[in-house]
């Protein structure tokens, strides 16, 4: 029976609705939903392919554990795990105490999950070791705005980029990261041609292409920047000194802070042109201005500095709570708003109170019914796993989040899971980098199949019901936490009576009232409402019938005064320093297709079409320099690890600058990923560490032996199965590639020939041994294997190529690559497999990269298409790349842009 079923996307902070299509509890399908707030219908390229991961092939459907530490998990029932660790969390908790065992949780969760485990952390166990994913990503923009505005509250709303008359962009590349926000801006700015966009980037990125103007600064000079915007506004005479003088405080000190910051002093220290830099303070100071940002403010020791110094530009020119102006903090993941919310971090409690605060502590003992909450602060994401590696925390519950792949300096981080006493993860998927130190495994029910609540980036909560049933054994999060909790109370001699929860609007309606007179107070708020009238922006008390889309238009803010704040912030260099050394800036983010480590996006082959391996990125002086030619495999290390990778030239990277995506992992390269590479160092007042850049040397690597491997395959089985391979490669990369069923690519390299039983079990695992229907071509002296598999079409019975085994030749991958999308076998092809010959046949030329995932167009045929004269308008009609989704767009304008001028 068909069904539909209204949700979100379980991405991006944007919070697009999605409709759900299943039928017979399968997900068949989903599309945008036309009346949510967040998207009126868009989705982008991993939202619009969101129902191809609804697979089961990679979960967990049943829960494991091992006696001891080195035995393999083996499959058990609920009850066995639960009691499990409720017998070791309740003898640990007893012999070292309740800060002995952590939490660290995710902002992928719901807010009702949320809400449990730290009621559970900080409620039950009594320690506030309860950190998340978003003190990766979001901590510092808690901060910027706790030390400015007094709230953790984004003021302004997606609305207001219909009607401002600056955007500034601020350390985010929107066009990846946030799509549908980005459609958006392209949208308003057709509208107004007069808005002016300003992006701050050291790399010029899609989002940068778009704008008016380009700030390419030096990595980590945000603060130099915008102070030295404030110190053109200031001499300029383009304050609001009436908003100064009635609404804020400590602008006299601040005054004297940014008379240093003199244009030619700001542009030599950010790189950029003096004009430039009074352009952006006079187009941003006549307003009315927003600003957006994200990873690349807030991943910096220096990251609450960067954040409020940008938002003292708001209120030194009064542009904050009004139409189209405000400081708009993007957040990184689906609901890392509601984790916040509900206090879900170790240095804050429930309803955006402070844990050093005694009273707001005594609420929510109150709330709660304990004696107290502990006062001091419990570890945070760095210092959690430090102390784990210390012996300090005996036990870990991970949920939801890989922190073996998204931690920085990965190496210590695996050391820390690898010594602690206990690891439990909860969580969805089997194939995520922690899932090997862990020695209990509870599965947890995914997108889809979950009720409650998760808030967006601008403060719009959506309820979400569940499309499917629950799959094999697998529990929602917040039933787990419930049943272990009320396991745990019996074991340490406490009432039972935390966790009387029997449905999440229990669960909802507890965390509605702990918002009751706070600056979210959601208490005019119900599941009935949000499916009534829709998804709300807080704050909705009970007095009102609609949540504001603005705040602070009445100048008042949540400080004791009522007055903001401004911050003193100093330029200080990142925690890395390039030297002779260490000459090159590697900066990291996202790509357009991949979410996080592709725990999801990794078993969508066609998410892997417009990138599909891993590579650093260059400027092409660097590359000369060094000698380096596209292609080539480079070594890129510091003094915590290292990656071998092949290397591109990129007209987005500065000279002395490189870019690897954060994404891929041990999952799907032999490598721990870019983060093994970042420093452990974090900001002294958000305790976010620094993700996005260090200081790396490169060396290029020879490596004689390659091999590249293709296989026709929908079985995730077989890509676990290579992925074992991987560590045994001085160089590999493995995915998918293709639509549909897709295939499984990997692509190795070696400095000598591996063990012979090595590629005799990947040929098992292939299906290409000996007898197999396939093209076989040896040549032991030049060191050259071929084998072509060759196989019947089901529906057809035609002959088609179905996997392909090349060593030693590896010039013809990528036509073969093509030659199996499209399934034909000829002649042509045979003649090349069983002959000497390494480059493709004469006139077989490659489709180039996939562009435009919606409609699979490839970047030669655009190109060409531009090449005979097609503006971008014809470009579309004629391909009709562009046309759906969008996410292609920034690409295809570019590529315009360049092949147009070089045929004229």
């Amino acid at each position: 029976m068909l069904k539909e079923t209204r949700s979100t996307c379980c991405y991006c902070g944007v919070g697009c609705g999605v409709i759900i299509t299943s039928e017979d509890d399968r997900i068949t399908g989903v599309r945008g939903d036309p009346d949510h707030p967040a998207n009126f219908g868009r989705l982008c390229t991993k939202g619009s392919t969101l129902h191809l991961t609804a697979k089961l092939d990679t979960r967990v459907l049943q829960p494991e554990m091992r006696t001891s530490r080195h035995s393999p998990r083996q499959p058990t029932d609920w009850d066995t795990a639960l009691d499990h660790v409720a017998d070791r969390f309740a003898e640990t908790i007893r012999e070292h105490g309740p800060n002995s065992v952590a939490f660290y949780i995710s902002g992928q969760l719901l807010t009702e999950d949320y809400y449990v485990f730290n009621k559970l952390a900080k409620g039950l166990i009594g320690t506030n070791n309860v950190d998340t994913n978003s003190r990766l990503c979001m901590s510092s923009a808690v901060s910027g705005y706790k030390l400015t505005l007094g709230a953790d509250a984004p003021p302004a709303c997606y609305e207001d980029i219909d009607h401002t008359a600056c955007l500034f962009i601020a350390g985010s590349n929107t066009a990846y990261a946030h799509p549908i926000i980005f459609r958006r801006i392209e949208d308003a700015k057709a509208r107004n041609p007069d808005m002016k966009i300003v992006v701050v980037d050291p790399r010029r990125t899609d989002t940068a292409t778009f704008a008016d103007l380009h700030l390419a600064i030096q990595p980590g000079t945000d603060v130099a920047l915008f102070n030295g915007m404030l110190h053109i506004m200031l001499w300029e005479g383009m304050l609001d000194q009436a908003f100064i003088r009635e609404h804020t405080n400590g602008f006299d000190a601040l005054k004297e802070t940014v008379r240093e910051y003199t244009p030619k002093m700001v542009a030599d220290i950010c790189g950029i042109r003096e004009a430039d830099l009074v352009t952006a303070a006079k187009w941003f100071g006549s307003g009315p201005s927003l600003s957006m940002y994200c990873m690349g403010l807030n991943q910096s020791i220096h990251g609450s500095d960067k954040n409020a110094a940008l938002i003292n530009l708001h209120l030194a020119t009064g542009q904050i709570g009004k139409p189209g102006a405000g400081p708009f903090s993007l957040t990184g993941q689906p609901n890392a708003m509601g984790g916040r919310e509900v206090g879900g971090m170790a240095n804050l409690l429930s309803g955006h109170r402070d844990l050093d605060n005694p009273e707001h502590r005594a609420e929510v003992a109150a709330l709660w019914g304990v004696e107290d909450v502990p006062a001091t602060p419990g570890k945070t994401a760095v210092e959690m796993f430090d102390a784990l590696k210390s012996g300090e925390i005996k036990a870990i519950w991970i949920a939801c989040t890989n922190p073996a792949h998204s931690m920085p300096d990965l190496n210590q981080v695996r050391a820390a899971l690898e010594n602690a006493e206990l690891v439990v993860l909860q969580d969805a998927y089997g194939n995520t980098d922690t899932n090997i130190y862990a020695d209990v495994v509870l599965p947890a029910t995914s997108w889809g199949e979950k009720e409650g609540t998760v808030t967006n980036s601008e403060r719009r909560i959506t309820h979400i019901t569940p499309a499917v049933a629950k799959p094999g054994a697998a529990r929602h999060d917040w039933e787990i936490v419930v049943d272990f909790a009320q396991r745990l109370e019996q074991r340490l001699g406490k009432a039972n009576t935390l966790f009387n929860y029997l449905v999440p609007e229990t669960i909802f309606n507890e965390h509605r009232e702990s918002t009751r007179g706070r600056d979210l107070d959601i208490t005019g708020l119900s599941y009935q409402i949000l499916d009534t009238q829709g998804p709300q922006q807080w704050p909705l008390n009970e007095k009102v019938s609609t949540g504001l889309q603005r705040l602070y238009s009445d100048g008042i803010f949540p400080k004791p005064d009522g007055r903001a704040q401004f911050h003193i912030a100093h330029y200080k260099p990142t925690a890395d320093k390039t030297d002779a050394r260490q000459p090159l800036h590697l900066l990291t983010g996202r790509l357009r297709d991949q979410w996080h480590g592709m725990s999801r996006t990794g078993t969508v082959a066609q998410l892997f079409n417009h990138v599909d391996e891993p590579v650093i990125s260059l400027n092409q002086q660097d590359m000369e320099r060094r000698q380096i030619k596209p292609g080539d495999l480079v070594k890129v290390s510091n003094k915590r690890g290292s990656l071998t990778l092949r290397a591109q030239p990129s007209d987005e990277i500065q000279p002395a600058q490189s870019f690897i995506p954060m994404h891929w992992g041990s999952q799907f390269m032999s490598g721990l990923g870019c983060n093994a590479l970042m420093p452990s160092a974090f900001d002294k007042i958000s305790r976010q560490p620094e993700l996005k850049h260090t200081a790396v040397k490169l060396e290029k690597v020879e490596l004689a032996w390659q091999m590249t491997v293709m296989r026709n395959s929908n079985d995730m089985h077989l890509l676990e199965a290579i992925r074992r391979l991987l560590p045994g490669f001085d160089y590999a990369s493995c995915g998918l590639y293709g639509r549909g069923n897709g295939m499984v690519v990997l692509q190795a390299a070696h400095h000598a020939a591996p063990d012979a039983a090595v590629i005799d079990a990947l040929d098992a695992l292939l299906g290409m041994t000996e007898g197999a229907p396939m093209l076989n071509y040896q040549d032991a002296r030049r060191g050259i294997s071929k084998r072509i598999l060759v196989e019947p079409d089901v529906a057809t019975g035609r002959q088609q190529v179905t996997g392909v085994r090349l060593i030693g030749e590896t010039l013809a991958a990528e036509w073969l690559r093509e030659v199996m999308t499209e399934g034909q076998f000829s002649d042509e092809l045979r003649r090349w497999a069983l002959a000497p010959l390494s480059a493709p046949p004469t006139g077989q030329r490659s489709r180039g990269k996939i562009v435009c995932n919606c409609l699979n167009v490839a970047e030669n045929e655009i190109i060409d298409t531009i090449q005979m004269g097609a503006d971008f308008i014809t470009l579309q009609n004629k391909l009709k790349c562009g046309t759906q989704c969008g996410s292609c767009v920034p690409e295809l304008k570019k590529l315009v842009q360049l092949h147009g001028r070089t045929a004229a």
